[in-house]
């Protein structure tokens, strides 16, 4: 499944940048992980202005460093919101000079994973894909661009040519029967 509406394979550009230094790939990744990294560093409570340097960083790091990438170890998205993250770290211990444990807690992960989250993630996410493969196409196809591709109800309304109403109704619906197949996940 791609990661992205517009049918873009975030493991396959990265891989393109790694061996190939594709610019239009990067350019296709910048541009849908920019603007989403600024927005988590505004909400982290950076100006608007260093957050953007930040997200571009992030990604001149995700450039330089698409060789290390491997999917059979995370998401794409993951691993540039790790180095996105990684670099807010260094930058407030940089401005504020204190050590990690004074960071805010929601940039504090331990980035080594144990096999047991490994497991535990590759089974939840092989029950949420079977429990999405109940569903009509028509909510998998809304569920998949709200969820896993963040866009907005209005946005998904305008690409698949559908009521903003519909959009919600789907999703509703898509939620109850997912929350009724995977609850104990919660």
């Amino acid at each position: 499944m791609p990661d992205h509406a517009d049918g873009a394979d975030w493991p396959q550009c990265l891989g393109a940048i790694a061996a190939l230094r594709d610019r239009a790939a990067f350019e296709q990744l910048f541009a849908h992980f920019a603007p989403r990294i600024k927005t988590l560093m505004r909400r982290s409570g950076l100006e608007d202005a260093a957050a953007e340097e930040l997200a571009q960083e992030a990604l001149l790091v995700v450039w330089r460093k698409a060789h290390m990438f491997d999917p059979s170890t995370t998401g794409a998205a993951a691993w540039i919101f790790t180095i996105a993250r990684n670099l807010r770290i260094d930058a407030l211990r940089r401005a504020r000079g204190e050590e990690a444990s004074n960071i805010d807690a929601e940039f504090l992960l331990d980035s080594a994973v144990s096999a047991d989250a490994v497991v535990a993630a590759g089974e939840r996410e092989s029950r949420v894909r079977t429990a999405l493969a109940t569903l009509p196409a028509d909510q998998v196809r809304v569920v998949e661009l709200s969820f896993y591709h963040e866009q907005a109800h209005g946005e998904i309304a305008a690409a698949l040519g559908i009521p903003l109403g519909t959009v919600k109704s789907r999703l509703r619906l898509a939620t109850a029967k997912l929350r009724g197949l995977l609850g104990d996940l919660e």
